[in-house]
């Protein structure tokens, strides 16, 4: 039976990032993917995902950024460039929302650069926005976007070459820990292990039945169009947004978007999409062709508040969330097994997190421990 230091179930994001932080450091690694490496029925598909430092979802989280930074720097280097891109971002809504208000406290609280607008700022400086007279907005210019596929495709990839073992369409049939160690089953055959870490996503409930009542699938609509005034749009001239249309208490979501990109790396078009978990489904079975319902999610935001980028769809995109009970990540040694270590319910707002979120599962993996925050995301908590 082939015997490994460490094996990661789930070589998308997290576990690819996993996978090349243990390979680094000599640690004998195998990775297991059911589908290919990098794939489209994963959660990081949609060739672009925001990144940003002013997270209004809890400023516990801007320790973590700070780190993520360093590291998407890192393997930016490494593969050669094209992953991430530094465009500004500016996100909009009323004072007390729960964006605005939510990114002024971490910036404020980790004294991260920042400016606040008034809506006469607003029309003065970013006029493709059309807000209501009690808007306000936060501009960072640290913010940009990360192009998933080719960092999941960095990442294994330079596993590989520190001498990780990856293998795709070879989905996990069974595990088992004891002992001297954990067991893995796979449609190809068995394979032994010190340790074994769960990145699986969507799919994390397959094999670990306990926590299907602690995580929950939702189906989201993303989409691009053609805009009206594509070269109003243009990175260099645009950058990443979002807009939170409602009070404090009355949270349904951010509507978000990203530039045009000249060279369609970011999808042919205007990226637009909403953040908020939608209907629950089976990953195995969700229906990904596009509805009425997904086209008007994306258009109206830009009906309402980008006229300018308003025009027809040329694409909409179906992705998953995983999300946990309270919206924060699931991140640390399962309870029971100490052996295991399980990383998932990252709620649709992980992806920006990877780089770092792949140094601690190494940490984890290897030392039990890590330096780094992460009390927040004890999977004990659900107990």
């Amino acid at each position: 039976m082939p015997s490994f230091d460490v094996i990661v179930i789930g070589v998308g994001s997290m576990g690819a990032a996993a996978c090349y932080q243990l390979a680094r450091q000599g640690v004998r690694v195998l990775g297991l993917e059911q589908f290919a490496i990098p794939n489209e029925r994963a959660s990081h598909h949609g060739r672009s995902r925001m990144i940003r430092l002013a997270y209004f979802e809890n400023p516990h989280y801007v320790t973590l950024l700070k780190r993520a930074y360093e590291l998407w720097e890192e393997i930016e280097s490494v593969s050669g460039g094209g992953v991430i891109h530094l465009t500004g971002g500016l996100y909009l809504g009323l004072p007390d929302g729960d964006l605005v208000r939510g990114s002024m406290e971490a910036a404020r609280l980790h004294a991260l650069p920042h400016e606040v607008l008034s809506r006469d700022d607003i029309a003065r400086e970013h006029p493709l926005f059309h807000v209501p007279d009690d808007f306000i907005a936060l501009y960072e210019r640290k913010a940009g976007y990360i192009i998933p596929e080719r960092a999941v495709g960095a990442y294994a990839q330079a596993a590989m070459r520190h001498g990780a073992v990856l293998r795709a369409h070879e989905p996990v049939l069974e595990w088992q820990a004891d002992g001297s160690g954990v067991r893995v089953r796979t449609s190809e055959g068995d394979y032994h292990a010190g340790h074994l870490v769960f990145a699986a996503g969507a799919w994390t409930s397959r094999l670990l039945p306990e926590l299907s009542n602690r995580l929950t699938v939702t189906r989201q609509a993303l989409g691009w169009v053609w805009p009206r005034r594509p070269e109003a749009f243009e990175m260099g001239r645009f950058g990443v947004w979002a807009i939170d249309p409602a009070p404090a208490g009355d949270f349904q979501g951010v509507y978000y978007g990203f530039p045009l990109t000249p060279d369609g790396s970011g999808g042919v078009g205007l990226k637009v999409a909403r953040h908020f978990p939608a209907s629950a489904v089976d990953p195995e079975t969700v229906d990904r062709s596009p509805t009425a319902e997904d086209r008007e999610e994306i258009l109206t935001p830009l009906r309402t508040y980008l006229p300018d980028g308003l025009g027809p769809i040329l694409q909409v995109g179906v992705c998953v969330y995983t999300n946990s009970p309270d919206g924060h990540f699931m991140l640390g040694p399962m309870k029971g097994q100490e052996r295991v270590t399980l990383a998932c319910g990252f709620s649709g707002h992980g992806f920006k997190f990877v780089s770092v979120v792949g140094e601690i599962l190494a940490d984890l993996a290897t030392t039990g421990r890590t330096a780094l925050p992460i009390d927040l995301f004890s999977p004990a908590r659900f107990s």
